[in-house]
């Protein structure tokens, strides 16, 4: 019974930025609950090469590209996602960049490249999935991908900060409005974990004393997101929305 209680067979997924990173840890996870995968991003090679490690798998993986930055991308996206294999009842807005840059240096265009992606993309992704649910009198779960930054404060981050606050809000706003559609909204705010965004920075002097400060002396690895994951995609959460579940290690304990 507890096992059901985080199944996913038979559900349509839809993931953003499933290409690399933690997109294409959440569509393997999906993948291997037994949800039909629709993995979406702008970088189509890439989308081929997590479906085709899903489907080695034994799972079910569909590539669409996307880019979340225009409306008119999104809804093509739904479009052909719903004639195809239906509307997702399960979207995890995933798509993220970032920039380093202090405030009063940062240029306009990386501003917004930054806002867009992160913060835009989820607004235009969760309101065309909500339009297609309540249209066809169907419930759902949105995650959208926030971060311990959109919480805490650190330099040179600023764009994606103010991105990621926006998204925790965002996600409240959604919750209270499409509640009455059975649509629930909630947030995952993971603190810091490998990725293609961050590899970098781990190298330095600076990125490991930032691991010192988190309480459990390291970063996140994939699989410690795994279980909050299903949580809010699943029956498990079907009472939560409007939350924004924080996985950090403890970071948000001590001054970021």
């Amino acid at each position: 019974m507890q096992q059901k209680l985080f199944a996913l067979d038979g559900k349509l997924a839809l993931v953003t930025g499933a290409g690399t990173g933690l997109g294409a840890h959440f569509s393997g996870v999906l993948a291997q609950a037994g949800a039909r995968v629709v993995l979406a991003a702008r970088r189509e090679n890439k989308l081929a090469e997590t479906a085709e490690r899903i489907r080695s798998t034994g799972g079910e993986a569909h590539c669409l590209p996307v880019d979340v930055t225009r409306a008119e991308s999104v809804a093509a996206l739904f479009e052909r996602c719903t004639r195809e294999l239906g509307v997702p009842g399960i979207v995890v807005n995933n798509a993220g960049i970032s920039r380093d840059a202090l405030l009063h240096e940062a240029s306009e265009d990386d501003w917004d490249a930054v806002v867009d992606t992160n913060l835009k993309g989820v607004h235009l992704v969760a309101a065309e999935a909500a339009r297609r649910l309540a249209s066809a009198g169907l419930p759902g779960s949105i995650i959208n991908v926030a971060s311990v930054l959109g919480i805490g404060v650190e330099k040179t981050l600023g764009a994606y900060m103010a991105a990621k606050a926006g998204v925790i809000q965002l996600t409240r706003a959604q919750a209270l409005e499409w509640a009455r559609f059975r649509i629930r909204a909630n947030a995952l705010a993971p603190g810091y974990f490998l990725t293609d965004i961050n590899r970098d920075f781990f190298a330095t002097t600076a990125g490991e004393a930032m691991v010192k400060r988190i309480p459990q002396r390291r970063i996140g690895e994939y699989d410690d997101l795994t279980g909050p994951l299903l949580l809010l995609a699943s029956e498990a959460s079907r009472y939560m929305t409007g939350s924004t579940l924080v996985v950090d290690g403890g970071h948000l304990l001590q001054q970021l």
